[in-house]
């Protein structure tokens, strides 16, 4: 045997072995590893681009890649297309689901093997939240969010107890959190979780764009409770921000785009209006919010990016949805005859994808600039983010929202207004600051981080792949990894050990499979029921779930919103956990029912 052969089966070795918690969890069997380098130099098996040991980087990256497999063969891919709203909202949340679950699952498998002091906390997740032009029962999706804990059983127990008090204790705050893991030796890695970036257009049929995402910082964000709304961004490329201020002149989100223009053009002198390209979200139901930035750029000759326009991955852009991978081509290059483009994002996100493309600004020498938006984002960006800065207490609370909406108000509305101030506030999101960056979402300032993306389908921003059968029961999946330190991406070849139909039970959700018609009575029950279970309610209706103490979860039925569980599935539900709890009360002596 060659050593070129010899090395390609040491390396699938290396990743069987590494990964074989989660591929035993799913029946999945490594036939191949691809490595391709985007940056920095090749090496495998003895070196890690990131601050996590080599097995745990392996583990994180084949997560993306499984949790992405799963999604696109059991997600109910494009069963939407042409359906009516009722239809594609049910293929979302039954995509969101899946993904979730096997994200979920794939985290609690691995952290079987993190360092014996170490947890893996989420604290930003998306999924909650209606978008633009989506009504709300479409935004109530499962997701992974603030306080879910994956370490070895001592640990986790240790952290959810702190969470707990730092969800429901008014007199214990982040710097209670933060002492009490450093006083106990823990160390905290936070977690950025999209488990489906572009769900409508997975649910849709779209050919390109679906992925999951996953950032992990080396600590927690300062983040104090589940928060999801909107955020305005701009990134830039680096050096026109400092080549700005060398001339005194302050790049942020609020900055005329005249201003902008001026220090892209002294940043790339020689540079055509229209050769800069600027991608940001469309459609008639968003000019209200953010049509002032898009008449700045046209009037100033540059070229908005619409879905026609092409990227040198061969793909088409879209611009409905997908605020996050755009990122990754922020930056300039030349074309054939020698001219100069850039290509850069304005606009708004959900704050997830915000909050993650803010993040890669140090692997990709980037400058990201946030604005904090309310949930409902009723007004043009420059007056929303004045909402966010009122004080929610002051008796003049009304009167100063009147004043920014120019008309009267119903005490409903203002409420609603008030309480999105409020959560915004109690779950540590900077509000006392006109823009914001990744910086202060982090106590410390020193941070690191690594951004993990897997592939359902091909993505036009990287020119990754997606999810390509190759053979009856074997499919190719791509993830990638960035840091500061390189950027990789990894294409497995995984065949599945069961058939087709088999396999659709291993990816899904049991509390899914019971609420759709299967037999829970006459199924076996195993131990590992009760851990699933625990795990899949955290994640279908976390608002409904109330902790007495770390080992004990009281389900509120009277919490659980219809357009999250419909009442039909609500009853049937309670008819599940209750016999569960009647007939295996040793392995559910965690669960309660209000």
């Amino acid at each position: 045997m060659n050593k070129k052969d010899r090395d390609k089966k040491n390396l699938i070795a290396q990743w069987a072995f590494d990964s074989r918690p989660i591929l035993l969890r799913f029946h999945l069997w490594l036939e191949d590893v691809e490595v391709e380098w985007l940056r920095g130099s090749p090496r495998e098996l003895n070196d890690v681009i990131s601050f996590v040991e080599p097995g745990t980087e392996r583990r994180l990256i084949m997560t993306a890649a499984v949790t992405s497999l799963g999604t696109k063969l059991f997600g109910r891919y494009g069963e939407g297309h042409d359906q009516e709203k009722k239809i594609v909202n049910q293929v979302k949340k039954d995509a969101d689901a899946i993904s979730a679950y096997a994200m979920s699952e794939s985290l609690w498998y691995l952290s079987r093997s993190l360092p014996e002091n170490h947890a893996i906390m989420v604290c930003l997740g998306e999924g909650l939240m209606p978008k633009a032009g989506e009504t709300p029962e479409m935004g109530a999706n499962p997701l992974l969010g603030f306080g879910r804990v994956y370490a070895r059983p001592q640990v986790a127990k240790f952290v959810d107890t702190r969470v707990q008090k730092l969800i429901n204790s008014e007199d214990y705050k982040w710097d209670d959190f933060r002492n009490e893991l450093r006083h106990g030796g823990i160390t905290v890695w936070g977690a950025a979780i999209d488990t489906l970036e572009n769900t409508s257009r997975f649910a849709k049929g779209s050919p390109t764009g679906p992925m999951t995402v996953f950032h992990l910082f080396n600590q927690p964000l300062a983040i104090t409770n589940q928060y999801e709304g909107y955020i305005g961004s701009l990134i830039l490329p680096r050096k026109v921000v400092k080549n700005a201020s060398r001339d005194s002149v302050l790049i942020d989100f609020f900055t005329p785009r005249e201003k902008i223009m001026d220090a892209i053009q002294q940043t790339y002198p020689g540079i055509k209006a229209e050769n800069i390209h600027v991608w940001t979200l469309t459609g008639e139901s968003r000019r209200h919010r953010i049509g002032k930035i898009w008449d700045q750029w046209e009037k100033l000759g540059a070229h908005l990016v619409d879905d026609a326009w092409e990227l040198s991955s061969g793909l088409k852009v879209f611009t409905e949805s997908g605020t996050y991978a755009p990122t990754f081509s922020v930056g300039d290059w030349k074309d054939d005859k020698g001219d100069t483009h850039l290509f850069i994002t304005d606009g708004y996100a959900a704050s997830a994808e915000a909050i993650q493309a803010a993040s890669l600004y140090p692997i990709l020498d980037l400058d990201a600039s946030c604005a904090v938006f309310s949930s409902k984002f009723k007004l043009s960006y420059d007056q929303e983010a004045q909402i966010m800065h009122l004080d929610p207490d002051a008796a003049d609370f009304q009167q100063k929202l009147e004043e920014l909406f120019e008309s009267e108000m119903e005490n409903e509305t203002v409420q609603r207004f008030r309480d999105d101030i409020v959560q915004a506030r109690d779950a540590g999101i900077p509000l006392d600051k006109k823009t914001v960056s990744m910086d202060d979402f982090i106590s410390e300032k020193k941070w690191d981080i690594m951004a993990i993306s897997g592939y359902m389908l091909p993505d036009p921003y990287s020119g990754s792949n997606g999810v390509e059968q190759i053979d009856d029961d074997t499919y190719k999946v791509s993830a990638r990894l960035s840091t500061e330190n390189g950027d990789k991406r990894v294409t497995f070849t995984l065949k599945l050990l069961e058939s087709f139909e088999e396999s659709r039970l291993v990816f899904q959700p049991l509390l899914n499979r019971f609420l759709r018609g299967e037999d829970y009575k006459d199924r076996p029950v195993r131990i590992s029921d009760s851990g699933r279970i625990r795990n899949e309610l955290q994640t279908l209706c976390p608002d409904a779930l109330e902790y007495s103490d770390v080992a004990l979860i009281q389900v509120c039925f009277d919490k659980i919103p219809e357009d999250v569980i419909s009442l039909k599935h609500q009853v049937k539900l309670r008819e599940i956990l209750e016999w569960y709890i009647e007939n295996h009360p040793i392995w559910f002596d965690w669960l309660e029912i209000e």
